[in-house]
């Protein structure tokens, strides 16, 4: 069973910046679709940001420009760039990934079936 650990959260005021990471048991990130998603209080799941093949990203338009998805596939890890934070990323994040051969990223937390314990991101005005 692949298992996700993320690190990286905090607290940060707007304007600022983070770096969220995301280690796997395997080399998970070599051989399929890997997201981060977010979850607001009261608000939906959704897809932040995610990475296929050939490191073609895909991103929120609530975040591009802002965010930046990488990997490192001799570290098994995921990374998430957030610069210019705003009060309105506040949430738990949480990196995902699909099982080993699926490319594709749907938007869908339901399509992935690996996932981290979440991290917390908190900006204040």
């Amino acid at each position: 069973q692949v298992q996700l650990v993320e690190s990286g959260g905090g607290s940060v005021q707007a304007g600022g910046s983070l770096k969220l990471s995301c280690v796997a048991s395997g080399n998970t990130y070599s051989g399929a679709c890997a997201a981060w998603f977010r979850q607001a209080p009261g608000k939906e799941r959704e897809r932040v940001a995610a990475i296929g093949l050939r490191g073609s990203a895909i991103y929120a338009d609530s975040v591009t420009g802002r965010f930046t998805i990488g990997k490192d596939t001799a570290k098994n890890t995921l990374y998430l760039q957030m610069n210019s934070l705003k009060p309105e990323d506040t949430a738990i994040y949480y990196c995902a990934a699909r099982r080993w051969g699926l490319w594709d990223c749907p938007s869908e937390a339901v399509y992935f079936d690996y996932w981290g314990q979440g991290t917390q991101v908190a900006v204040s005005s």
